[in-house]
């Protein structure tokens, strides 16, 4: 992948300095790495979101969902007890319950409501609350308080 300067643009722009951090995540990322487990990232309405992620498998306490700094990371393990219980041999193993990790980076003012898991769907439901002070506001622009009058060349008696 090519590697991309994007310095000439901080001469521009003012509190981006993590595009340049996100640019070097996703070259670095690997095509195997996103490929596990599926998800779907949906939008209803102007400000809510759902993550939707396919965990076949997995139990809710084998599922650990954290937030930390705008990343929203989801990962799953499969307790060794669990596999330990079960002494059958697998002819064909299909059903991936393997380990993983993924990572979502969620934009400024974006909150996690809850989570759910529903027929092997992990749900996680996401909503965008600005705050009132950064929503957009009318400015009223005020002129004078005396109306001005025009006034007309004077006539010479």
């Amino acid at each position: 992948m090519r590697a991309y300067d994007l310095s000439p643009l901080h001469r521009f722009t003012v509190g981006f300095d993590n595009v340049s951090r996100l640019m070097d995540a996703v070259s670095r990322l690997d095509e195997g790495a996103v490929s596990y487990p599926p998800y779907n990232i949906e939008r209803f309405g102007e400000d809510q979101y759902r993550i939707s992620m396919a965990v076949a498998g997995f139990a809710e306490n084998e599922l650990d969902i954290t937030l930390k700094d705008n990343t929203l990371t989801v990962a799953a393990r499969k307790t060794e007890e669990e596999e330990d219980q079960n002494p059958s041999i697998y002819l064909h193993r299909g059903i991936a319950s393997r380990a993983f990790e993924r990572r979502f980076e969620l934009a400024a003012h974006i909150k996690v409501k809850g989570a759910s898991l529903e027929n092997g769907l992990l749900h996680i439901d996401l909503e965008r609350e600005v705050p009132e002070e950064l929503k957009p506001r009318k400015i009223q622009i005020t002129g004078e308080t005396a109306p001005k009058t025009l006034s007309g060349p004077s006539k010479a008696a």
